[in-house]
């Protein structure tokens, strides 16, 4: 079930009937995503799809940006929950392991993920390498936007499963990390449907010379 909180939901479902169409539509909208994109997107057509009255899903959200954003979080919960799993089942050489492995598993969600082209972590793109539409930065937070709260998310999980120590510098060096990484995996995006190789390896290789800086 996702964790989209009250401020995504108007309201929290309750019974599991509700858990059920909630998540019955950020499934179909994740799949509408990739079928027409986000201009293409409307509310009707994922209540329709997802078998729930239109006025359920008014019931959750209160359009279908609440939609697209209660997705992200969503998206963005399933990615820690990956990293997490596999930090903690696989031997790794410390952070620069770990590194590798949160780009190899938000490579595998851009290519086998519903929606993920589109909509990853709020950011709405025309495609999958962008450019962002506008004024979706701060589909996560609206104070904040998307790249700092996946940053800070990122820098707990590693700070709890890897035992790094916390500092002045870190959060914001971690910010810097996924900005990097984020417009690097874009291009790489643009140049091949599937993310070119060659350019993944070198947001891996741009972004573990950078963090060694503040990790040792």
């Amino acid at each position: 079930m996702t964790s989209v909180t009250g401020g995504t939901l108007r309201r929290r479902p309750a019974q599991r009937r509700s858990q059920e169409r909630v998540e019955r539509m950020l499934d179909e909208c994740a799949r509408l995503l990739d079928e027409v994109g986000y201009e293409g997107l409307t509310t009707k057509e994922v209540a329709r799809r997802a078998e729930v009255p239109i006025g359920t899903f008014y019931q959750f959200f209160s359009d279908k940006q609440a939609l697209v954003r209660a997705l992200a979080l969503r998206n963005l919960d399933a990615f820690l929950d990956r990293v997490a799993t596999r930090l903690a089942a696989e031997p790794l050489s410390g952070w620069a392991g770990a590194v590798d492995l949160g780009i190899d598993e938000f490579v595998r969600m851009k290519r086998t993920t519903p929606g993920f082209g589109v909509v990853d972590f709020g950011e709405v793109l025309a495609a999958p390498g962008g450019p962002a539409l506008p004024g979706t930065q701060r589909m996560l937070d609206e104070a904040l936007e998307n790249n700092v709260v996946v940053a800070d998310r990122l820098r707990t999980l590693m700070v709890d499963l890897l035992g790094v120590r916390p500092d002045d510098g870190l959060a914001r060096a971690f910010v810097v990390a996924v900005e990097a990484a984020d417009a690097v995996l874009k291009l790489a995006f643009r140049a091949h449907p599937d993310g070119d190789p060659d350019l993944i390896a070198e947001c891996k290789r741009l972004v573990r010379r950078y963090l060694s800086g503040h990790l040792g």
